[in-house]
């Protein structure tokens, strides 16, 4: 048994803490402490590997089986999830358009599927710190969600480049030595992977800069969502209620906005929600303090008083939309869903084109691995007919229709702006002759700490706001005290010499976790994009 003292922290010979021990920075084979230890893989192969078993993974799983039921073929078929069960690290709360759900699984209804909450009712506000001014929503427009459902919900490290992929090692100490459980993690073959694993995965990280995929888009931009489950007054629930808001608590420069869903269940849940584009200005912005600052707005507070937060969770988000799509395939598979970049920001929606980026995907791959000029043991296929499945989906007419939205809001006027050019764009179904661009990556609009103002938020008061720590307390994750940072860091010295020097320390307020009591807050915040370091 390892002793551990969790206050312990380690320094480089600079003086700086020593944060990334991850070997892809620190090598092993110049690291004594590894000397002895066998670094053998086992290995399984298939035909089609998913990487992620959310919405897109699972679709993909589901069009190849399909597909070769169809064709009389034998195919198999492996799908790898870090969570230790399907839909683990889902939060309860979505709003689901059923429209590749309908191609995919036609009688989803007689089937049981768990979509039985339709929208009755769309709600669209402007808030001001005292007042909130309706917004009509009409026909056509993205936030009409009549026709779509609310719905309950229901680690890799490395790529085998043309082969596959192989999983995360485990049992190793923060320090980076091997611990007496270490094992190696196992690697696994395919002819085609699907790279289904969300939003800035690490794996399609190392894609986009292997095969230089982000060449001819413009770079991604970030949101962050925060996101809580509540029980509430059996009185104040409307199931089938979807509501939307914009404007307070963040200022006119800050991209951002709300939702609430009322849920279909047994017991009166809802799900409310909170979104800030990582494009922020002020390094003194808390996305999370923002969320608990909105639930006290005099329109909004009331639907919690009397209830229980039950849950708590956060996530990075694509805002890029269609001027951000890089190119999908490379030899050896393609990127699918969120991890391309398929969200849809005025709908506030992307399950229906990650499920139907990734029926693409399958189609694509079965037919590249099933062509009969193809050597049947061949490993490294590029599904390469995937890129023209998407163009000529309603996908890519769906994103090009909306792709002036989000960027309409860089200019001298903030949200103002944006909403009056959004309402003009979406008149014209996206027909303008032009596509305006993002500008600049998301990190090099924030400012220095110098030219800011610290904002001051008001104390929780433990009813409607929380803390992060007793926030974090619900997110169902577990971490050991004696494992390696969440992040692998190129250089140790920036969170000290550039952050905190010239942006006090932002990863502290932007990190949906904070420090969550252990050591800095760098060695596991999630950038979501937002820092190239």
């Amino acid at each position: 048994t390892r002793a551990i003292n969790p206050a312990k922290r380690y320094y480089s010979e600079q003086g700086f803490p020593k944060i990334t021990t991850h070997y892809t920075i620190v090598p092993r084979d110049t690291d004594p402490r590894w000397k002895d230890v066998s670094m053998e893989r086992y290995g399984d192969e298939a035909d089609v590997l998913i990487v992620g078993g959310g919405p897109a993974g699972m679709s993909a799983a589901i069009r190849l089986k399909q597909l070769a039921e169809q064709n009389g073929k034998e195919l198999r078929v492996c799908l790898v999830e870090k969570s230790a069960e399907i839909g683990g690290h889902i939060l309860s709360g979505a709003c689901i358009e059923p429209r590749a759900l309908d191609e995919l699984i036609p009688d989803w209804k007689d089937k049981g599927a768990p979509l039985t909450t339709p929208v009755t009712k769309d709600r669209f506000g402007f808030l001001t710190q005292t007042s909130r001014i309706p917004i009509p929503i009409l026909p056509g427009f993205p936030l009409q969600n009549h026709g779509n459902y609310v719905l309950q919900k229901f680690s890799i490290t490395k790529m085998a480049v043309f082969k596959g992929i192989a999983t995360n090692d485990v049992g190793i100490a923060k320090d980076g030595s091997p611990k007496e459980t270490f094992e190696r993690g196992m690697e696994l073959h395919a002819k085609c992977t699907i790279f289904a694993e969300g939003c800035h995965g690490h794996l399609a990280k190392q894609l986009f800069k292997k095969f230089n995929l982000r060449e001819k888009c413009e770079p991604q931009s970030y949101g962050i969502g925060l996101k809580e489950i509540w029980e509430i007054d059996p009185s104040k629930h409307q199931p089938g209620t979807v509501e939307h808001t914009v404007g307070w608590p963040l200022d006119y420069h800050t991209y951002g906005g709300s939702f609430l869903y009322h849920l279909n269940e047994p017991t009166p849940l809802i799900a409310v929600g909170f979104v800030v584009a990582l494009d922020y200005k002020n390094p003194y912005l808390s996305p999370f303090r923002e969320f608990q600052r909105f639930k006290h707005h005099p329109s909004v507070k009331p639907i919690f008083e009397g209830g229980k937060r039950i849950a708590y969770g956060a996530r990075a988000l694509n805002e890029g939309g269609f001027q951000s799509i890089p190119k999908l395939t490379f030899p050896g598979g393609c990127l699918v869903g969120c991890s391309a970049g398929f969200l849809n920001v005025p709908k506030i929606k992307g399950t229906h084109n990650a499920m139907k980026s990734a029926m693409l995907a399958a189609e694509s791959a079965f037919e590249a691995i099933t062509d009969e000029n193809l050597n049947s043991e061949t490993i490294g296929i590029e599904p390469k007919t995937y890129e023209d499945k998407i163009r000529n989906s309603w996908i890519w007419s769906e994103l090009k229709s909306v792709r002036n939205i989000r960027p309409s809001f860089h200019n001298p006027l903030g949200l103002y702006g944006g909403i009056m050019y959004s309402g003009i764009s979406l008149t014209l179904r996206g027909k303008e002759p032009w596509t305006l661009s993002h500008g600049v990556p998301d990190y090099t609009r924030l400012k220095p700490a110098s030219e800011c103002k610290p904002i001051e938020y008001p104390k929780p008061d433990g009813i409607i706001s929380f803390d992060l720590l007793s926030s974090v307390a619900l997110t169902g994750t577990n971490h050991e005290g004696d494992q390696p940072a969440h992040l692998t860091l190129r250089d140790d010295t920036v969170p000290v010499k550039k952050n905190l020097a010239v942006y006090d320390g932002p990863e502290g307020r932007f990190c949906p976790a904070d420090k969550l009591g252990l050591d800095f807050a760098y060695e596991i915040l999630m950038c979501f994009g937002s820092f190239p370091w």
